[in-house]
This record gives structure tokens, C-alpha cells and sequence, in this order.
């Protein structure tokens, strides 16, 4: 289900075997549970220390877990129904696709916000404290979702202009080009991202080298830093896959049209699979909170067992009636 580009056509598409549609719709299923628990547990995580919860590096990492679970669940929700009911009320697809839409474009967004923060740690280490407060960090992910929604909110004041109200009862097939099909939407959406993703990857570069500068200059490793802004950079190049959709279906839909399945992995799938790996996992005080708590879980559990197993008297005759004859 493409909601943010522009799929091959607003019209509906081809209908799959019942056999296909319920294998894909099991392995969407699966996976979007599956990484929305490691994504959830990484949530918990963070909550349970107080050193996480107070430093802006976290709190921004842990808002971009949160947002990719929003945006996995409502891709995901939109493509079991495409299958479930094929067709849905207009009112609701645009609810929906609004909220995938903020959710897409606030990637990129934390993404940039992410990398200033390292910047400003390395290059500015002695106002960092000042500069990136917790306070200021909510606020920033505040303005995140304030310029998430300044593409998209035009959109449907013009919907609701130039719509009939007859058109918000009826049901159509959810996708974006179905809901916002006005010209001037269409054309409005190319540039916004090309301006969006244009502002995120100069701030990305700009980081990058004022960090490998300033190592340079101090004659200190920076290699940290330096390889956080990179992976900022390899996990918004799999954010761009979104506004690729289109290309990345004509090309899977050329080669095969029963690949076109893997295109929606790629796009939605995929990048909400590898943001916890790239981020949460190879971070070592995270990834050692982690492996603590989940070795005193399974401590306590194995606990309770042992407890109970003690509690059960070793000869059956003295508690069993059928013995005791």
C-alpha cells in the first residue's frame, strides 16, 4: 500500500489469488508484530533508566523507534485491509493517510535533528549541556511533528475545498493519489519532499564534516560520531526508498508482477526492520541495559520456578490421597 507516493495509478489494482493474498498478509502480519516487539522493547528499556530518559541523544533516538512503529502499523493496517475490504470510507483512508504521511516525513527530520545533536557534542562539547537540554530535546521533537504536518495539511484544506461532501461518504481504494488527486496536490507533493529531503541531506553532510574536521583539528578519535552520522546517512537513504515507491513498483512490475510485493517490503518494511539494529544494538551502554535486564528477568523467573518446584514435597504418598491408604 503506497500512501506516499504516487503508485502506479489512483485506480484500483489487480486483485491476487486467495492463496497469494493470505501468504502476504500472514508475512506483513508477522513482521510488523515482530519488529514492533524488539521496538517495544527497546521503548521499555529506555524508560526503565533515568540516565536514558534525561540525555537528548536517547530521548531523540527513542522518539524515532516510536514514530517507526506508528508509521509500521498504519502501513500495515492500510495493506491488510486493501486485501480485507479492498475499499474504505474516505474519511477514514485520509485519517490514516495523514497520520502515515506525518510519520514518513518526521524521519528524516530526526534523523537531521540526531545528527546536530552529535555535532554539537563533538564540536561543542562544553555548551552541550547548556544547548541540549531534555527540555529543549521535547520541544525539538514537538517542532518535528509541526513541520511533519506542513506538507500535508494543505492538502486537505484543498480536499475539502474542492471535494463534494458526497465524496467523504464514499469508499474508495486507500491510496494517496485516490484521496488527494487534485493537480496542484500532486505537483505540491514532489516539491515538498525535494525540499525536505534537500534541507536533511545538507545538515547530514554539514555535520559529517565539521565532526571530521574538529577530530583533525584536536588530533582526537571522533570515530564514534563520526560513525553515527553515518548511519544517519545509510538510514535515510532507506527513508528515501518511500518517496521511490513509484519507481521501485514500474521497475519490480516490469521484472516480474508478482515482485511488486517486494517493493512494499523495501519501502515499508524494511527500514523499520534495520532502525533498531542500526541504532539501539550497537549502542553500547543500550545494548548492556538490555542484556542486563532481560539476564534479571529471566534470573527472576528461573527464580519463581525453582520456588515453586521446592514447595511440592518430594514424596507424593504424604499429600495424595490415593497413597495414603
Amino acid at each position: 500500500m503506497n500512501f506516499s507516493g504516487n503508485a502506479s495509478s489512483a485506480a484500483q489494482p489487480m486483485r491476487d489469488a486467495f492463496a497469494a493474498a493470505v501468504a502476504k498478509n500472514v508475512v506483513v502480519a508477522i513482521l510488523c508484530l515482530l519488529i514492533n516487539y524488539i521496538n517495544s522493547t527497546l521503548v521499555h528499556t529506555f524508560f526503565r533508566s533515568r540516565s536514558f530518559t534525561e540525555n537528548p541523544r536517547y530521548i531523540l533516538y527513542i522518539h524515532l523507534v516510536l514514530n517507526d512503529m506508528v508509521q509500521l502499523s498504519v502501513a500495515g493496517l492500510l495493506h491488510m485491509l486493501s486485501y480485507a475490504v479492498h475499499t474504505l470510507n474516505v474519511s477514514l483512508c485520509c485519517f490514516l493517510l495523514m497520520l502515515a504521511v506525518f510519520t514518513t516525513l518526521n524521519t528524516p527530520l530526526n534523523l537531521a535533528s540526531m545528527a546536530v545533536e552529535r555535532y554539537i557534542a563533538v564540536c561543542r562539547p562544553l555548551r552541550h549541556a547548556q544547548i541540549c537540554t531534555p527540555r529543549r530535546t521535547y520541544v525539538l521533537i514537538g517542532l518535528i511533528w509541526v513541520m511533519g504536518a506542513v506538507p500535508i495539511l494543505p492538502d486537505l484544506f484543498v480536499l475539502l475545498a474542492t471535494e463534494p461532501l458526497a465524496f467523504f461518504s464514499s469508499r474508495i481504494f486507500c491510496s494517496r493519489p485516490s484521496v488527494f488527486r487534485h493537480p496542484y496536490l500532486v505537483a505540491k507533493k514532489s516539491v515538498s519532499h525535494v525540499a525536505y529531503l534537500t534541507v536533511v541531506w545538507l545538515t547530514l553532510l554539514y555535520t559529517y564534516f565539521r565532526i571530521l574536521f574538529a577530530a583533525k583539528a584536536a588530533k582526537s578519535d571522533a570515530r564514534k560520531a563520526r560513525n553515527t552520522i553515518l548511519l544517519h546517512g545509510a538510514q535515510l537513504l532507506m527513508c528515501m526508498f518511500t518517496y521511490m515507491a513509484p519507481l521501485l513498483d514500474t521497475l519490480f512490475t516490469y521484472i516480474s508482477p508478482k515482485m511488486r510485493f517486494l517493493s512494499y517490503l523495501i519501502v515499508h518494511i524494511l527500514p523499520r526492520l534495520l532502525s533498531p539494529v542500526i541504532y539501539g544494538l550497537r549502542d553500547q551502554a543500550f545494548l548492556k541495559y538490555l542484556k542486563n535486564y532481560y539476564v534479571c528477568c529471566r534470573c527472576h523467573d528461573d527464580g519463581r520456578h525453582a520456588a515453586a518446584a521446592a514447595s511440592v514435597p518430594h514424596n507424593v504418598t504424604s499429600v495424595n490421597p490415593l497413597y495414603s491408604k
